[in-house]
């Protein structure tokens, strides 16, 4: 009888564990793709806003790694330089960006959409779609989610 106890307290602890990790993914307070702060529901995910998208079109300035809170891993962001401003772009994870065929650098003529937002007290734009000539990098859905969250639980 105490062995049965046992087996079962700790089968239990067992569960529990495994699915603590997977619960944190889920609230977005976890890993998305293997790094830490980029998935859907996570903070700075959730300051995209659909309603609030905009256009802007522009020359890359410069294209640099940043790391946008500090649980998160690098990620990589444009300046554009359009006719009235400049602005800072934010595209997606290093990791993401790094590993698509389109590729941008300084110096390209690109138009960019996505949800213009208050990042540190400066002005800033979290891409949805980058387009650079008949090239398009899709990085959100219309709703926000990101493309690198592609895996999905099935129900």
């Amino acid at each position: 009888m105490k062995t049965t106890t046992i087996v079962a307290a700790a089968a239990t602890a067992f569960l529990i564990v495994m699915a603590l990790p997977t619960a944190a993914v889920a609230q977005g307070r976890g890993h998305c793709c293997g790094h830490k702060g980029w998935g859907p529901g996570s903070p700075y995910n959730r300051m995209y806003n659909p309603a609030a998208v905009e256009t802007v079109a522009g020359t890359v300035v410069r294209v640099e790694r940043f790391t946008a809170r500090r649980e998160m891993s690098a990620g990589v962001h444009l300046w554009i330089r359009s006719d009235s401003d400049s602005v800072s772009v934010h595209l997606g994870p290093a990791w993401f960006i790094e590993n698509q065929e389109t590729s941008i650098a300084a110096g390209d003529q690109v138009e960019v959409r996505g949800s213009r937002v208050d990042y540190e007290g400066e002005p800033a734009v979290i891409a949805a779609e980058v387009r650079k000539g008949e090239d398009v990098l899709m990085l959100r859905d219309l709703g926000g989610r990101p493309v690198w969250a592609g895996w999905r639980r099935r129900p």
